[in-house]
């Protein structure tokens, strides 16, 4: 408890000659005693002004009275010297009373104690002042925070259901639009294919986007998106046909140089028919290179080009002038519902089908379907995996019934170019491995299809493949996925599919695209050989045509598949992936079919540039690629005008084409340097014998990626002048110290394996032919 400070207690002071003009009196329990001798000296020396010094000190008595003060002296001069100066009806604060007490620090210490307000007159009745006033404001404060937080909440609940109801309508707008852009696609795509037998011959304008409308997230972790988008600019080779007319949409600004490029390439149609490179048209009036101007207006969003495309007005009206009065049709990419908006703008269908049966079966659980209901040779899989425990018992059940699949692939559904591929060495890392292929040679083939010869290699196989898959599972794109778990996450989340990697060493895989028109008629455009890295799971080229297998039973595969497609409501391009090897078992060659892409490909926009290059008919029913030699005048044709021609027969060419070369030194040097460059090196393409290099040229910015077509006599010549054309660019533009990053070297070590083994396979072909002949 704090003590209450003690107070002077002094007795009745006798002014002195010293004091007489301080006139110090004592205030003793709030009253001033009149008649003590100090006083009346004070009294009688301010006479005068007496009224205004009784008022100050009945109001000091009071406040000493209220705060129990027990002896206070009073130093009478500074309360004359007080009162003189305040006025009659001014209040005296606490501090002015403090002012005139000789004893003031006594008096201040004992104010400052907790409730000495309450012990002095008058105390009761402040404290209960006190407590009622401090419950009130209490009470008061809740009251109005409890408001305050109301009416928040209800601005909060407002503004929600403002934005709730503005949301709803713009929903239902968009649900309203893109009902109205899918009716509307309907009915342009019956028109188009009443129409088709007499638009297809006729003149006609092909709008070519380009766009990659994946998922937003898997658009986010596309590195230079609008550049992965223009590695089909090959499509401006549409022109061979002198009926068709090219719009093509560009997800970058191209350069002058580039321009002038595609001029001057697309110009060699006249001197590709006579031979002559003199003669060069101008095609300026039969395409159009547009770029939306939208294009540097969402910088971080990453939208696809159709999106970007939608959102460019001026470039909508530049289209709209440019096909109006004439048949024309959109072929874009992967579709996004924006293709359908642009579309509904401009009035024109799109050759492809709608957005749900694209996304139902784009996926790699799709073609899974849609292969299966073809009746076409399938890997040993599952499809539609979601969850671990699903996938962990599909892989057991998988690997129990195909022992002899030593490695297993994991794919996810949405992923494309192979990004989204892991595989796992089952074989070499399942302990229980061995018993169980022992416990299958007891059974036997028969047997071991029953469930209770399987049962026990089940089980040891179900208990170790979950330890087994996060040791030794390897996703194939590190930069995409770095970790297992990191590939798992993803696959689980998106989907995917298991799938087995073919038993043998010798393995072939096979690009075919496709046009199902309008009509429902299936039409085989390309087929190639897939050139592949150090890992046979990614690919980044492909020879034309394809020497894999016979092109009758790949052809077969490829109408019921198409067949297969067209049921479902299918139309436009489509890519077909296949695998080929030789069944260990059979001896035999034995073809797979192991996805499908609902597009227009990277080796079919290369295939257009490589005919129009040419004037060459790619047969793909018979896998061959002939091209018609231009006319030789003689001397005597020249004297006898009436001697027919005699055109040389055509002769066949084969090609090897990329678009996915990249090299980071090519963006120190400028396209006019690098073809001189080329030039200088005798690399460039022979209009007269048509053969040689042409490149596909992406953008001019960062210019570390570009495109290759090579095309020779024969396939060893092809990829012997492919892989001459990298060696000598990679010498040109890099130093000992400043290699870059590039796979140019990797892309040579692949040729030259193909080439060894091509090499290997012709003396062993020639030795059997040479003993089957000896022993006839």
């Amino acid at each position: 408890m704090r003590r209450t400070p003690q107070l002077l207690h002094m007795a009745p002071v006798q002014p002195s000659k010293g004091s007489l003009s301080d006139f110090r009196f004592i205030i003793q329990e709030g009253k001033v005693d009149e008649l003590a001798s100090d006083f009346l000296a004070f009294r009688h020396f301010y006479c005068l002004s007496w009224g205004n010094i009784l008022t100050f000190l009945e109001c000091l008595e009071n406040f000493l009275k209220d705060y129990a003060v027990s002896v206070a002296v009073v130093q009478g001069s500074k309360v004359a010297e007080l009162a003189l100066h305040m006025e009659i009806n001014c209040k005296y604060s606490k501090e002015d009373f403090l002012s005139v007490l000789e004893n003031k620090a006594a008096v201040q210490e004992l104010l400052e104690c907790p409730g000495q307000r309450y012990k002095g007159q008058n105390g009761t009745e402040m404290a209960a002042v006190k407590i009622q006033s401090t419950w009130r404001r209490y009470r008061d404060r809740n009251t109005y925070l409890k408001y305050r937080q109301q009416k928040w909440a209800a601005g909060v609940i407002a503004i929600s259901w403002l934005l709730h109801a503005q949301l709803t309508r713009v929903k239902k707008a968009l649900k309203e639009s893109r009902h109205r852009h899918l009716e509307n696609f309907r009915i342009r795509a019956k028109h188009l294919a009443a129409n088709w037998n007499r638009i297809r011959t006729s003149r006609r304008t092909i709008i070519h986007i380009p766009s990659l409308g994946h998922s937003q997230l898997l658009r986010l972790s596309v590195h230079n998106l609008n550049i992965e988008q223009n590695l089909q600019i090959g499509r401006l080779c549409n022109l061979q046909d002198i009926n068709i007319d090219v719009i093509y949409i560009c997800p970058v600004h191209l350069s002058e140089d580039m321009l002038q490029y595609y001029n001057r390439l697309l110009g060699l149609q006249a001197a590709v028919r006579s031979g002559n490179p003199e003669d060069i048209d101008d095609l300026q009036e039969r395409f159009k290179i547009i770029t939306p101007e939208a294009i540097n207006s969402f910088p971080t969003h990453n939208m696809c080009l159709s999106t970007l495309l939608k959102y460019s007005p001026k470039t909508i009206k530049r289209i709209q002038n440019l096909i109006k009065g004439k048949e024309a049709y959109i072929v874009g990419g992967v579709l996004h519902k924006d293709d359908f908006a642009v579309a509904d703008i401009l009035d024109v269908p799109i050759l492809g089908p709608e957005l749900d049966v694209f996304h139902l079966y784009s996926t790699k659980s799709g073609s899974k379907r849609i292969f299966a209901s073809a009746g076409v040779p399938l890997p040993p899989g599952e499809y539609d995996i979601y969850n671990l425990q699903q996938m962990c018992e599909s892989l057991s059940q998988l690997i129990t019934d195909n022992l002899e699949v030593k490695r297993w692939l994991f794919k996810i559904d949405d992923e494309f170019r192979g990004r989204g591929t892991a595989y796992c060495d089952i074989a070499a890392y399942m302990n229980c491995y061995d018993w169980v292929l022992k416990d299958f040679h007891r059974y036997g083939p028969e047997k071991w299809k029953q469930k209770w010869a399987q049962e026990p290699a089940l089980v040891k196989i179900s208990q170790e493949l979950p330890n087994v898959l996060t040791q030794h599972a390897q996703p194939v794109n590190r930069k995409q996925y770095p970790t297992w778990e990191r590939f798992l996450t993803v696959f689980l989340s998106q989907g995917g599919v298991i799938e087995a990697c073919p038993p043998s060493d010798s393995i072939t895989n096979i690009t075919v695209d496709v046009l199902i028109e309008p009509t429902g008629e299936a039409v085989i455009l390309s087929c190639g050989d897939q050139i592949h890295s150090t890992s046979p799971l990614e690919c980044w080229g492909t020879s034309v045509p394809q020497t894999s297998i016979d092109p009758e039973v790949l052809n077969v595969m490829c109408y019921k598949i198409a067949e297969s497609c067209k049921v479902r409501g299918i139309m436009g391009y489509l890519s077909i992936d296949f695998v080929t090897f030789i069944s260990p078992h059979s001896v035999k060659q034995q073809i797979w079919a192991t996805d499908l892409d609902l597009r227009y490909s990277d080796q079919l926009a290369l295939t257009q540039l490589m005919l129009f290059l040419t004037n060459g008919n790619l047969d793909c029913t018979a896998s061959t690629f002939q091209v018609p030699l231009p006319v030789k005048e003689t001397k005597l044709r020249r004297r006898r005008r009436e001697v027919p021609e005699t055109r040389p027969p055509p002769t066949s060419r084969y090609a090897i084409m990329s678009t996915q070369l990249k090299h980071t030194n090519l963006t120190m040097i400028n396209y006019g340097v690098f073809f001189q460059i080329c030039k200088a090196h005798g690399i460039g393409f022979d209009v007269k014998e048509r053969q040689g290099t042409a490149f596909v040229l992406y953008e001019s910015q960062q210019r570390y990626k570009l495109g290759m077509l090579t095309i020779g006599e024969d396939l060893q010549g092809a990829l012997m002048t492919f892989a001459r054309n990298l060696s000598v660019i990679h010498q040109e533009i890099s130093a000992p110290n400043m290699q870059g990053e590039t796979n140019f070297k990797r892309a040579i070590e692949d040729i030259e394996g193909i080439l060894n083994i091509t090499k290997e396979n012709k003396q062993k072909s020639e030795k059997e032919e040479s003993l089957n002949h000896g022993s006839t």
